[in-house]
This record gives structure tokens, C-alpha cells and sequence, in this order.
């Protein structure tokens, strides 16, 4: 993912008021590794059940605001950005406001992710070898590729309204 500045970020999101985006809390952009990531995901520190997704749509950041749904799962879920089924983290479902007409009439989108947003280290881990002759890095490859594809799609939907 391409580095962002606070500007940038703080102008990225579709679904937020200006307060939103005023007052929200941004991670130390100066401790992201860049590199590594797919998207940038993040935890408001002061609002707990608040996050934040920004990714890249089209080589321009778009931002979503998310909301952890109350109550607790029965059981647990995969996550639907990443994938991983050996999860070393737990899953939550987030619900998102839609962007423009469509969010101020109440409607959102839902999804479940990584509590933390720790898709992009999980996909980069290294899997199974599953059969002789496996290409374990077209593997990861392919999982990276994925996770991007899946957190466009969520944010193009938010974004779109419809």
C-alpha cells in the first residue's frame, strides 16, 4: 500500500461527517510499515468499538468508518477478508454505514474481519505445504491478491451507497 498523510486519511472516508473525520483517532503513521500491508485497518483508542479500513481504490485511498456489532458469536467465525482458518486472533462482526443517500437512510453493510485488522500479517504467513511440489510462495501470492480483492469489494459497496 502506498504511504497517506493525516490529510489524506482524514479525507479518504466515505461514510464519516466532517465531525467523524475531525475528531477521529489515527494510528502512528510514522510505525506503519507500509510494505507490509494490503490496507491500512485500525482501532480508535478511544472509542473502542469504532474502527477504521482505508484501502486503495484505484490508486486513491478510500476510508470506511465500522462499528463492532454488540453480542458474541457462538461460535467462531472465519474471517471473511483473509481467509485464514487457523486464525491466531479472534473475528468480529463490523457493520459500516453506507455512503451518500443510502447511509442516511440507516443503511449499512455488514462483514466479518480480524478484530485488530491483522489480515494482511496473516496472509503473509507462510502455508502448509500441501503436496510435494507445492508452490508455497504462488500460495501467498495468490492469498495476498485475495485479501486485496476482498477489502476493494467491501469498501466499492460502502462507497457506492447502493
Amino acid at each position: 500500500m502506498l504511504p497517506l498523510t493525516e490529510q489524506q486519511l482524514r479525507s479518504s472516508f466515505v461514510n464519516a461527517s466532517q465531525r467523524e473525520r475531525k475528531e477521529l483517532t489515527l494510528p502512528d503513521l510514522a510505525q506503519v510499515r507500509w510494505d507490509d500491508i494490503d490496507y491500512l485497518g485500525w482501532r480508535d483508542r478511544k472509542q473502542p468499538a469504532v474502527g477504521y479500513v482505508v484501502a486503495q481504490i484505484d490508486g486513491v485511498p478510500v476510508g470506511v468508518l465500522l462499528r463492532q456489532a454488540d453480542g458474541r458469536m457462538r461460535s467462531r467465525p472465519q474471517c471473511s477478508w483473509c481467509d485464514d482458518v487457523h486464525l491466531p486472533n479472534d473475528v468480529v462482526f463490523f457493520i459500516a454505514k453506507r455512503a451518500g443517500k443510502a447511509g442516511r437512510n440507516g443503511n449499512t453493510l455488514g462483514t466479518l474481519v480480524c478484530a485488530e485488522f491483522q489480515c494482511s500479517a496473516n496472509v503473509r504467513k507462510r502455508p502448509p505445504t500441501a503436496y510435494i511440489g507445492f508452490d508455497v510462495e504462488a500460495a501467498r501470492q495468490q492469498r495476498m491478491d485475495a485479501l486485496r480483492e476482498h477489502v476493494q469489494a467491501f469498501v466499492r459497496r460502502v462507497q457506492d451507497g447502493d
